[in-house]
């Protein structure tokens, strides 16, 4: 089977977004929204990013097995898929500047794709090299997001 990076898929789902609809006129309180979900996107998927390369881990997603390191601190403390995570924020925040509900289709298949053919590869390579380990990381880390990570980012909830 042929895998493509995680990032160029993210790209052709935002090219599929363009496609799919014209861009509305624009509208300042959707543009706000979209620019906060872009900021905290790229927040997390860079702050994942650094955490691996302060572990000295690697970021290759076809090579899990490669890891040298379990991160779990950071935003990995509230997603396991923290850069996944980022780049579907970046497409939602995409729909949004696009104003068009139909743009958040591309978005569900990048999270389907991503989800099916890269994660589950991802967990199982982790799963073997750092077993229990991965195990209870697993058990208190959500895949994507949950109420778990809403819990994280606002402990009044």
């Amino acid at each position: 089977m042929v895998r493509v990076p995680p990032p160029l898929l993210a790209l052709a789902a935002a090219l599929a977004q363009r496609a799919l609809t014209r861009a509305s006129p624009p509208n300042p309180g959707r543009a706000a929204v979209a620019a906060t979900v872009a900021a905290v996107s790229v927040a997390m998927a860079g702050s994942a990013a650094g955490h691996f390369r302060h572990r000295g881990t690697t970021l290759e997603p076809f090579h899990p097995d490669r890891a040298t390191f379990l991160v779990t601190a950071g935003a990995n403390s509230i997603s396991r898929n923290p850069m996944y995570v980022g780049m579907a924020g970046l497409l939602v925040a995409h729909a949004l500047s696009r104003g068009s509900w139909r743009a958040l289709v591309p978005v569900a298949g990048f999270v389907v794709v991503i989800d099916r053919l890269q994660v589950e590869a991802e967990e199982s390579a982790l799963l073997d090299k750092f077993g229990d380990e991965y195990e209870s990381y697993r058990a208190a880390s959500p895949r994507w997001l949950d109420r778990r990570s809403l819990h994280f980012a606002s402990p009044s909830l």
